[in-house]
């Protein structure tokens, strides 16, 4: 069996030492070494992906910031967006201002956005202002253009997730507090002929991933720990579109060789592995990977000694066949493999981890 193996890396810091920064969410570079992660004190901090340690600092947001991610097309660009109503692109080749700026109304304040997989559109969702909760776009060639549009009639409550396919640029899928996830073809014009299917979470949705190789599964996760999968190619047929579901996975069973779940954190698609990865963990800070599909959840590995408090963000790194990881006790940890083993099980992801790189992360 392979074994994960490391050891703490230093991290520099800056602002009132000892002072802890929550890690909100985290992206890598597709075609680099670095990767960013959005913190609570309003910064973007960029990291090596191998070593952690750090890279370059960004700082322009008044509000909190609500993703990060990278463009594939201009590697070089860095978009995060804010409750302070904007989003930023940030030219990670140098320090300094946003590169570029989009603001909607004044009156909006995003708490999610995304990137299609072109690089061309921007969609950012707001909090319920007024009684509209909107999705608004951008043509992201255009910094400082006024937004192409907004879809205000699928959501009544705060848009907590929007999530572009991993290959259809013109395919999107939203969620809300409404307990509602939309899935919208951008190619059809109006928002009212956009709209392809709405599904049911029956709860607050926390988050939404696209999953299968085709991408033709969605995984919702809400904010009462409960989980979803439905599959979209069900929808013109007489067969359920749940494949599987669980309302709170606090009241599972124990997994093996681990207590029980107090969390979800979300959930990626591993193309090389061809699994559904759900990320949970328990209030001390220890984590748990399972894989999901129609027959429910299987724990495939559980990461011990890394955090010591609720992880709130992950990020799969396909390349190094790595595991990031960050949370309110602001540390940002790398999870990989270390020497070979005896192993019987074909599984690549049935392990046990250890942290490989450490770093804690003070304002």
């Amino acid at each position: 069996m392979k074994k994960f193996a490391g050891c703490p890396a230093p991290c520099g810091g800056g602002g009132v030492p000892g002072e802890p920064v929550y890690l909100l969410d985290v992206a890598l570079h597709p075609a680099g070494d670095a990767l960013a992660a959005s913190c609570s004190d309003l910064a973007l901090r960029l990291r090596d992906r191998v070593t952690l340690r750090p890279v370059g600092e960004y700082r322009g947001h008044s509000g909190r910031v609500c993703g990060v991610t990278f463009a594939r097309a201009r590697p070089n660009l860095l978009y995060s967006a804010s409750e302070d109503g904007t989003v930023r692109a940030w030219d990670v080749r140098r320090p300094g201002a946003a590169a570029q700026l989009f603001r909607g109304d004044p009156t909006h304040s995003f708490c999610s956005f995304d990137l299609s997989c072109d690089d061309s559109l921007l969609c950012a969702g707001t909090w319920l202002d007024d009684e509209d909760s909107l999705l608004v776009f951008w043509d992201s060639r255009k910094p400082d253009a006024a937004p192409l549009g907004a879809y205000s009639e699928s959501h009544s409550d705060d848009i907590t997730q929007v999530r572009f396919h991993p290959r259809d640029k013109d395919r999107l899928a939203s969620g809300s507090t409404d307990g509602l996830v939309n899935v919208f073809d951008l190619r059809r014009g109006s928002e009212e002929e956009a709209l392809l299917c709405t599904c049911n979470g029956d709860s607050s949705v926390a988050s939404v991933c696209w999953a299968a190789a085709d991408g033709s599964r969605l995984l919702c996760l809400s904010h009462d720990e409960g989980l979803r999968l439905w599959d979209l190619r069900q929808l013109d047929t007489e067969r359920p579109l749940t494949v599987f579901s669980c309302p709170d996975v606090r009241g599972l069973e124990p997994m093996p060789g681990g207590r029980g779940l107090d969390y979800l954190v979300g959930g990626a698609w591993l193309e090389a592995a061809g699994k559904l990865l759900v990320v949970g963990g328990d209030k001390a800070g220890d984590v748990r990977l399972m894989e999901c599909d129609g027959d429910g959840l299987r724990l495939l590995a559980g990461l011990r000694g890394g955090h010591a408090a609720t992880v709130r963000c992950f990020v799969w790194d396909e390349a190094q066949e790595a595991l990031v990881t960050g949370g309110e006790d602001a540390r940002l940890l790398l999870w990989k493999p270390g020497r070979e083993e005896d192993n019987d099980n074909s599984s690549g992801l049935e392990l046990k981890w250890k942290p490989h790189e450490k770093v804690q992360i003070h304002k």
